[in-house]
């Protein structure tokens, strides 16, 4: 009788303590943990792109990087008392540079549902542009629907938006898929394609070396510039720290007038893309 006893006794005990247990709250993340890894670290880890000027400059003779994004990166790295550690990659790598842990965090994201799956990004934007064409001579379309043929030859960066614009707005096109922006030039100078799909900024830069012309077709297509981070746990804080830093750069005119500064120093006139408006 007492076996039976204690057996029902220590049954009671082992359901009792396993509800107690289900019962309990899941142990919360420190809200801090990505901060403290990076301060504990003194680096940020920040990617960088080549011939991506004007947000990425490399210069040839010393290694030296500047441009807007490059700057966003050292002010972030600067307020968080770190220094910047460059790594070069290509808009196409990021998701897999984040997995891998070589990136802490990117700056002029677009939101992209894909990446998302495995990269947070921070709510807001920094800047909003359009998204233009830079085209060979006498190509000017009007609208994204004219351009809907197979005759029409577009140059697209891989894994970019511009790609899933591409794709989803003039599936008919004939997507010319590149990992650079250099080769993108190279095809159109060849004539191979038409025009390559790019960024507002990017469009005007081409426009002014002589390269290409902007062109910016209809229905205008916005082009939210963000930040993305490293899906892992206790990353809440730093994308408080971030969405912050990005409401005060877009708040006070800091960004614009950082893109503005490179725009100006290379003689690129955003008038070309007057559809993206005024930065500033």
């Amino acid at each position: 009788m007492n076996r039976w006893m204690n057996t029902i006794a220590a049954t009671a005990v082992g359901i009792a303590l396993m509800i107690g247990s289900s019962a309990l709250p899941a142990q919360a993340h420190d809200p801090s943990q990505v901060i403290d890894r990076i301060k504990g670290s003194g680096v940020l880890k920040f990617p960088v792109m080549v011939a991506e000027e004007p947000g990425y400059i490399k210069d040839p003779r010393t290694g030296e990087w500047s441009g807007f994004f490059v700057d966003w990166g050292k002010d972030i790295a600067k307020v968080m008392g770190v220094k910047v550690e460059f790594y070069e990659t290509t808009w196409g790598n990021l998701a897999a540079d984040f997995q891998a842990g070589k990136i802490d965090l990117a700056v002029g994201l677009n939101p992209n549902p894909s990446r998302g799956l495995v990269v947070d990004y921070v709510p807001g934007s920094i800047v909003e542009g359009v998204w233009a064409l830079a085209t060979r001579p006498g190509y000017e379309p009007k609208t994204w629907r004219e351009m809907d043929t197979k005759e029409t030859r577009i140059a697209v960066q891989k894994g970019s938006t511009m790609q899933v614009i591409a794709e989803k707005v003039i599936p008919n096109a004939t997507i010319d898929v590149v990992a650079t922006r250099d080769q993108a030039v190279l095809e159109l100078q060849s004539n191979k394609v038409d025009a390559i799909l790019i960024s507002d900024q990017d469009a005007a830069l081409l426009d002014a070396k002589g390269i290409a012309k902007a062109v910016v077709p209809t229905p205008v297509l916005r082009n939210p510039s963000t930040i993305g981070i490293r899906r892992e746990p206790g990353n809440d804080g730093f994308e408080n720290f971030l969405a912050n830093w990005m409401l005060q750069q877009k708040s006070l005119g800091l960004a614009c007038s950082t893109i503005t500064h490179y725009m100006l120093d290379r003689g690129i006139d955003m008038k070309v893309v007057p559809q993206s408006g005024k930065y500033c």
